[in-house]
């Protein structure tokens, strides 16, 4: 690897940190961004796999988680890029290895609720927010599952979008506007 491609492929990863990082803060602006934003970061880490590799896209999402923890309003939304979206562009890449593709959407959901339910756990015993399964309030004592359930919905939409920016980015975007970088 020559000098000129790994400077690129550095500035490229701390772009890409500042930009996380960035729209993490947005949470304090935008308190309804909650799981918007992280979401969008998470985005912003397909460019980093793609364009650098496995070790660039998690030193990327080491350095925004760490900001994130510290410097984000909204720790909830925090957790959701650490303990999911952050790394869920990384972990997909090796998931959609696996086959039969039934096995990769299992496994793909076992990693979504896994994910999912530490941060929860970690919201509520380690930053001390009990008060987040206080306010679902009447909705039931039932609601944490009713919601996990509809984030399980979500997560499969956000998957398949997730593809389509990906086949987007490398088949369309990466030729038309950064040739001259390969």
């Amino acid at each position: 690897m020559n000098k000129m491609k790994r400077s690129a492929q550095m500035a490229l990863c701390g772009m890409i940190a500042a930009l996380c990082t960035m729209f993490m803060f947005l949470t304090g602006v935008f308190p309804f961004a909650t799981y918007a934003v992280p979401a969008l970061a998470g985005i912003l880490m397909i460019v980093v796999v793609v364009e650098t590799n496995v070790k660039w896209a998690l030193l990327v999402y080491v350095a925004v988680s760490i900001l994130g923890i510290f410097i984000t309003p909204d720790r909830e939304a925090a957790m959701m890029f650490v303990a999911f979206f952050g790394h869920y562009p990384i972990v997909k890449l090796f998931l959609e290895r696996v086959r039969p593709r039934i096995l990769e959407y299992i496994f793909k959901i076992i990693c979504f609720n896994i994910c999912i339910i530490a941060a929860y756990l970690v919201i509520i015993f380690v930053f001390q927010m009990p008060d987040i399964l206080t306010e679902m309030g009447s909705f039931g004592k039932y609601s944490a599952l009713v919601l996990l359930g509809l984030g399980n919905v979500v997560f499969i939409v956000y998957d398949f979008a997730t593809t389509r920016l990906i086949t987007a980015y490398i088949d369309w975007f990466r030729p038309k506007f950064l040739r001259r970088f390969k």
